[in-house]
């Protein structure tokens, strides 16, 4: 099985760079984007529904910011829209699709913010989805992907010297993601590869991508029980159309 995540920086924008035929190449099992930013009914049906696929939309209410969707080929056993939790699901957050041996967790985590402003709504995402996930668990195995704004480690941005003061580096978020690995969840990437220089976020500014002067915010995790099937791991960096490159886990 092959899971995709993609933060695509707007559906209708990456639809300009080639998404459609990138994605009939890629031609992953379920495809998990972040920040669609647009409603259902502002998309043409050739995004809402592609050769092969299917796909739900949880979107923010604000047009044009935030919002989750999942490309499927196979129909899941369950679709859970949001967590429950009226504040963060306003902003189209967490989608999730249950399928016979896990569920997969679809997840764009705030941003604290250049003045570290959404800080204390960030964290209070952070230990909801947590809890959100553990529920899942005493169901079935959990696969929460996409974009969590978080560079874990020194060795997941190129400048962890000058960032630490960053939004997405910051010592409480850090620390939240080592809190979360610490309790059994795998970080994918990081299982298969432990050297540097691998990102999957680089700043627009010019020259910054070709010089992979990037950060690691795009992560597949998995409950422990996983561990077995999880086969391989990679980055495409070479795919343009976003500030966030897409990122694929192999299942066996």
């Amino acid at each position: 099985m092959k899971l995709a995540s993609w933060n695509v920086n707007g559906i209708r924008s990456v639809s300009r760079y080639g998404f459609a035929d990138w994605l009939d190449k890629e031609a992953p099992d379920v495809l998990c984007i972040q920040e669609s930013k647009a409603q259902q009914e502002q998309i043409d049906d050739a995004l809402i529904k592609p050769a092969k696929y299917n796909s739900v939309w949880h979107s923010a209410i604000d047009k044009g910011y935030s919002g989750v969707t999942t490309y499927f080929k196979k129909e899941p056993l369950e679709i859970i829209s949001g967590i429950k939790d009226e504040e963060i699901d306003s902003e189209g957050r967490v989608l999730t699709l249950e399928f016979k041996d896990f569920h997969l967790v679809n997840s764009y985590f705030p941003n604290s913010g250049r003045e570290h402003d959404r800080l204390p709504f960030k964290l209070d995402f952070c230990e909801k989805i947590l809890k959100f996930i553990k529920n899942l668990e005493k169901k079935k195995p959990v696969l929460i992907c996409g974009d969590f704004n978080i560079a874990h480690r020194e060795i997941d941005l190129a400048n962890p010297k000058t960032n630490q003061k960053n939004a997405g580096f910051l010592p409480e978020e850090r620390a939240w993601m080592e809190n979360f690995l610490k309790q059994g969840y795998i970080d994918v990437f990081r299982n298969f590869n432990r050297n540097p220089g691998f990102y999957t976020w680089w700043s627009y500014r010019p020259g910054v991508r070709e010089r992979n002067i990037g950060w690691r915010l795009d992560y597949f995790c998995a409950s422990p029980e996983l561990r077995t099937r999880l086969k391989d791991m990679t980055h495409l960096t070479e795919v343009k159309g976003s500030d966030h490159c897409p990122i694929i886990l192999s299942l066996k």
